[in-house]
């Protein structure tokens, strides 16, 4: 394809969480090209709202299969994050038969965050890892309840 130039570009946040487990903001219609290298087989939203239009037929005409966990996004100090939903989004992303997986919400910071760093304290890191990184995605939008949550978490009771 002489002279064709494909923009591979990735979505606002983009890190990798682990082998076949990738982060980011929402994706959009610039970020499908990426994307597709990443060989996706799994989405994993985190929010509420339906999933676009044009991201449901880039995910369907790739086979991608999409799980959806509608957590409402909380600016409220004192609204809480829902564990059970936590927990079943938690098992989609151990399960490697869903892997390459890509885990977003709206900027990758909160939602996500908060789901990453529970999937860390299932890998055993320690309580300040798992905190940096939580901070190195949301910075000056860290929350404390997302924090509190993340030392809530109990990881002893999860079964996979």
């Amino acid at each position: 394809m002489e002279g064709v130039e494909i923009s591979l570009r990735p979505p606002v946040n983009f890190s990798m969480v682990d082998h076949g487990v990738f982060r980011s903001s929402f994706p959009d219609i610039t970020n499908f090209s990426f994307l597709q290298i990443l060989g996706l087989r799994s989405i994993l939203y985190l929010c509420p709202e339906p999933y676009p239009e044009a991201n449901q037929a880039f995910l369907e005409s790739h086979g991608i299969k999409l799980f959806q966990f509608g957590i409402e996004g909380h600016k409220e100090p004192f609204e809480t994050i829902p564990e059970e939903t936590v927990r079943k989004a938690l098992k989609v992303v151990v399960d490697v038969s869903n892997r390459p997986l890509l885990i977003h919400c709206k900027r990758g910071k909160h939602r996500t965050g908060c789901v990453v760093g529970c999937l860390r304290k299932l890998q055993r890191w320690s309580l300040d890892s798992v905190l940096d990184e939580y901070l190195r995605f949301a910075a000056a939008k860290a929350r404390a309840s997302d924090i509190q949550f993340m030392k809530l978490f109990d990881v002893s009771s999860f079964k996979h």
